[in-house]
């Protein structure tokens, strides 16, 4: 027991180490069973004689706090104590956080489970994966990495995004991150001005909102219809624009070549930046894949985000930015200044994981898998003339609209998401949004049944 006990200050030295020790049982931080020191020991560490250790582990025992045994030692008697809280406090955050809550607290899982953005963990090989990270642990180093990233993995994430999405980087180009919202974090402190206009979907992705607010942007929704973002509502004053393009987030359309084309343009007048979010870009079903804006920008105005969170675990927090040779010190910098780098072991073993075709494999079996969900799914939904499908090719979730006076129930075996949670502001849309990653293929119809089953109609719904 590595316990540390302070002698600064004036009066009993006994005292105080009988306090100092209580508080610690007290805490929780010594708990139940657990041996202290010998006071010999104890003693020679505080630089006080032994008696005046004995003195305060005598007191303890007398108090019912401590107990020794013969031959043993003394160790902390009693049931677990759940430690103390820490004092309240008068000093307050900055005003954004004082209403700041996680945007996705813990919760249990469903029975048919809908939750949007979640991976099926099933499909996960996670004995190929235990296999690489344990050589890695065995074989790597344990100093410092370069703040980008592990070498290798940048070399095979600018080699596999070259490959399956056409996006035109070198390894240089590439910065490892904690997963997209990292990368969109690093991005907003390089680019964002206190005050500043970013432009974001309406609807859209709600951590990227809070994530723009919480480093003093103005943030401003922009429409988004059948063809993705609407250009020609960008507002004036916008220097950065965060798009999903490729698979619109939460609606899932597809932004046109036309609304592409438009976009970089618009970037270029206003000498503005385009954060791209290719996030669940790998699964496609059937459609040929849409260029990146990246691919199309020839201006360096694109920095494209990309995350392994759907394509392989949301608990690997492993994501890449590339970036605009323009920006590249700036954010390498800001990384450095964050979390100076990421895990270098699942960092090394990723690389290995993309060099070996397991990650391409691993994309071909998923997207089967995902496919048949998306087709149970829709089909379903296009059965019922309440939902009104918004087309979808691709990712881990699709959307349907319903009539302002549908609304569902909750239901205790039923976990769906509403359209209406993605909009911030005006009138919200109204439907749900149904992930498929969490359910499996066969609980799908029940699933689905459960959820026209909570269907409820209100004559008179909130405005």
């Amino acid at each position: 027991m590595d316990f540390h006990v302070s002698l600064e200050g004036r009066g009993d030295l006994a005292a105080r180490i009988y306090r100092q020790l209580l508080d610690a049982i007290l805490d929780g931080r010594l708990r139940p069973g657990e041996r202290l020191p010998p006071t010999r020991e104890l003693a020679r560490r505080l630089d006080v004689s032994r008696n005046t250790v004995a003195v305060a582990y005598d007191r303890l025992v007398a108090d019912g706090f401590l107990t020794g045994r013969a031959g043993a030692g003394t160790f902390v008697t009693g049931e677990p104590v759940r430690g103390r809280a820490a004092p309240r406090g008068v000093v307050q955050p900055r005003t954004f956080w004082r209403t700041a809550e996680p945007l996705m607290p813990p919760r249990g899982r469903a029975l048919h489970d809908f939750t949007v953005g979640l991976p099926d963990p099933k499909l996960f090989p996670i004995a190929s994966w235990r296999r690489l990270l344990a050589r890695e642990l065995r074989v790597g180093s344990a100093g410092y990495i370069d703040p980008a990233g592990d070498g290798s993995l940048k070399e095979a994430i600018a080699r596999h995004v070259g490959i399956s999405r056409s996006v035109r980087a070198g390894a240089d180009d590439v910065i490892v991150t904690q997963g997209a919202q990292q990368a969109l974090d690093l991005i907003g402190r390089v680019l964002i001005e206190p005050g500043a206009c970013v432009a974001v979907e309406e609807p859209g992705y709600p951590p990227a909102r809070q994530l723009f607010r919480s480093l003093g942007a103005r943030v401003a929704g922009v429409p988004v219809d059948e063809e993705g973002l609407d250009v020609s509502a960008l507002p004036k004053a916008a220097r950065l624009v965060y798009v999903t393009p490729s698979h619109q987030f939460p609606l899932g359309v597809p932004m046109s070549l036309a609304r592409r084309t438009a976009l970089l343009e618009w970037a270029r007048h206003r000498n503005a930046v385009i954060i791209e979010d290719d996030y669940d870009s790998e699964f496609r079903f059937g459609e040929r894949p849409l260029e990146p804006l990246q691919s199309l920008d020839g201006a360096g105005r694109v920095v494209y985000v990309g995350s392994f969170s759907k394509t392989l675990l949301p608990t690997l927090r492993l994501g890449f930015l590339v970036a605009p040779a323009s920006l590249r010190t700036a954010l390498r910098a800001a990384k450095q200044l964050t979390d100076w780098h990421g895990d270098p072991f699942a960092q090394a073993a990723l690389a290995r994981f993309i060099d070996e075709g397991l990650l391409a494999r691993h994309i071909r079996k998923a997207t089967k898998e995902y496919a048949a969900r998306h087709t149970r799914i829709t089909a379903l939904l296009a059965a019922d003339s309440r939902f009104q499908l918004v087309p979808s090719a691709a990712g881990l979730h699709v959307c349907a609209r319903l009539d302002p006076a549908l609304h569902v129930r909750p239901a205790p075996s039923l976990a769906v998401e509403s359209l209406a949670s993605y909009y911030a502001e005006g009138a919200p849309g109204h439907g749900v949004v149904l992930g498929y990653g969490g359910i499996s293929r066969t609980a799908i119809p029940e699933g689905i049944r459960l959820l026209i089953t909570a269907l409820k109609r209100i004559d008179n719904p909130p405005v």
